[in-house]
């Protein structure tokens, strides 16, 4: 399968947050805390305290910023060539191809500031500290001067696995500009990502045909054909990233965070993760318990589960998603193209993708929409209520006007492809992670066995994910595990915000997530709204409870719920 859908739970479609940005401007919703108990303030500003029910009690924490007794990480101490490394901070260059050229210049802040970039030198391998190092690129906006007492940096990773941090959170610079008041905003690309040793794989040319190609074979020969073109997209990153693929781990990335934190000066790290970010967040919790600060888990991956349950629990995910936006459809009447029934507008759907794998559609810009880029453009308007609208365009120029010209934007975002017709180094880093990461490798045989559950679970984005689960055949790496280690005990209290109508990170990992960190380490959160991510929803309940955890350390009772 094309690489937009990760064999992990929770790591699909990684340009979401990325496009989002620019079209969701969002509106505040009510506040409603379905247990009817309030917040606790914190004994200190570096330890958040507990909640009223007193689970989440801590004691001091450690004043050590990389003694081994706060630590989990078993790889040998790195040098101080690197842990007393002086970033050096300056105007940031707009973003290059790697990073997505649609980007732009990063966005002017308020009051005159301005962004910055830096490079981190961090080892390629862990295991030897002193040998080859690479870059990490940062980028920072520095507190905002009186908005309270300074409380370090805090750090952000947007998901993927493959997302440019360095791109995408200047995007975002107004909806967290009052976390700026108290943090230096803080992301990355992380290694194999963007100006981070970015892997690409292919060229932009064969990138279209790869995207475009047939993914859901119905003979012996497609089945050939789309693993001939898994192997063909291995070799590619064998050949021009083969040195870099062991070590493109989230372990390893974790690890950059770590030593990231101590560059910056800050005795924890705080941290804001979204989507893969919250996979990223708990193997960091992790190796590094005691380092653990304010940390925020959004639209939070389900880490117990194999490569298989976890893309089947997606697969269920975008599913009701697309049944929440055919109900919504249906209510608007005839300014729906799918019709008034949402069980019609589902077999609309199907019946266009059939169509479109026996004959594409022609688009204004000349290329064809297939059915995968039609059905990878549907799935990436359903990450946010903002852009069904954009959907509903999209469906109707396609069954109406045998158009495929919006379908086309959609999918070429989610590929993360830019309108110059370059690519992101998005998908190549997502399969890259993604495989470095994952022990288990799939057969044909397996696949169709597995085949009727994905297709029952979803008509529509079952075959593709279903075939997904061979992205890494013939891989050149082995994998690290089958699910990441997260248990993080003696870590501080880390919220975790869960979307009921979230068709990525579907609601269930939120609770699997708390399970796996252990006892009195997650706090849950739930937002009873559609897409991915709640904090980004401008939800005006998610909003307060995440601002004031991060800016007063007011930790929420467990269970609280917005609407």
């Amino acid at each position: 399968m094309r690489h937009s859908r990760s064999p992990r739970p929770g790591a699909a479609f990684a340009a979401v947050l990325i496009v989002t940005a620019a079209v969701t401007s969002g509106c505040g919703s009510g506040d409603s805390d379905s247990t009817g108990k309030s917040e606790t303030r914190p004994t200190s500003e570096t330890s958040p305290s507990a909640s009223d029910s007193g689970s989440h009690a801590r004691s001091s924490p450690s004043t050590s910023s990389s003694s081994d007794s706060a630590s989990q990480d078993s790889s040998p101490a790195l040098p101080d060539a690197l842990t007393r490394q002086k970033p050096q901070w300056s105007r940031c260059p707009v973003p290059n191809a790697a990073q997505g050229t649609d980007a732009g210049s990063p966005s002017p802040l308020p009051r005159g500031a301005r962004w910055e970039c830096a490079k981190l030198k961090v080892p390629l391998d862990y295991s030897k500290p002193e040998g080859r190092t690479i870059g990490i690129e940062m980028i920072r906006a520095a507190e905002r001067k009186g908005g309270g007492k300074r409380i370090g940096s805090l750090v952000f990773n947007f998901g993927g696995p493959g997302g440019s941090g360095v791109a995408t959170l200047p995007s975002f610079a107004r909806e967290y500009e009052k976390l700026r008041g108290r943090y230096d905003l803080v992301s990355f690309d992380p290694r194999g990502v963007g100006r981070s040793e970015g892997v690409r794989c292919l060229s932009d040319e064969r990138l279209d045909a790869y995207f475009a190609a047939d993914w859901t074979p119905d003979t012996d020969a497609e089945e050939r054909r789309l693993f001939r073109r898994q192997a063909s997209f291995a070799k590619g990153c064998q050949k021009r990233a083969g040195k870099l693929l062991p070590h493109l781990t989230t372990e390893n990335t974790a690890r950059d965070m770590d030593l990231m934190r101590q560059v910056l000066g800050d005795r924890k790290l705080h941290y804001f993760g979204i989507s893969y970010g919250t996979e990223l967040g708990g193997v960091y919790a992790h190796l590094y318990p005691r380092h653990v600060g304010r940390a925020v888990f959004d639209a939070v991956v389900d880490p117990g589960s194999t490569p298989a349950r976890g893309s089947l629990s997606q697969t269920r995910g975008f599913q009701l998603a697309l049944d929440n936006y055919l109900e919504h459809c249906a209510e608007s009447g005839e300014q729906c193209p799918l019709g008034e029934d949402p069980k019609e507008g589902k077999e609309r759907i199907t019946g266009l993708l059939a169509d479109l794998d026996a004959e594409p559609m022609p688009t204004d810009s000349g290329r064809k929409l297939t059915e995968a880029l039609a059905e990878g453009g549907i799935a990436q308007a359903l990450y946010s209520k903002e852009t069904w609208d954009l959907l509903t365009q999209g469906l109707e120029e396609a069954l109406v006007d045998s158009d495929g010209s919006t379908l086309l934007l959609l999918a070429d975002a989610l590929n993360g492809r830019s309108q110059d017709g370059t690519y992101s180094t998005l998908q190549s880093s997502l399969a890259a992670i993604s495989c470095a990461d994952n022990k288990e490798r799939y057969s044909a045989r397996e696949v169709k066995n597995k085949l009727p559950d994905f297709t029952e679970a979803s008509p529509v984005f079952g075959p593709t994910s279903a075939w997904g689960l061979t992205s890494c055949h013939d891989w050149p790496a082995r994998g690290r595990w089958t699910s990441p280690p997260v248990r993080a005990t003696g870590s501080e209290p880390i919220l975790l915000v869960g979307t009921t109508g979230d068709p990525a990170t579907p609601y269930g990992g939120t609770r699997a997530m708390k399970e796996e960190l252990g006892k009195g380490v997650g706090v849950e959160v739930t937002y009873q709204g559609e897409g991915h991510g709640a904090y980004d929803s401008s939800n005006v309940c998610v909003r307060k409870v995440v601002d004031g955890y991060l800016l007063r350390g007011l930790v929420p009772r467990d269970g609280k719920s917005c609407r």
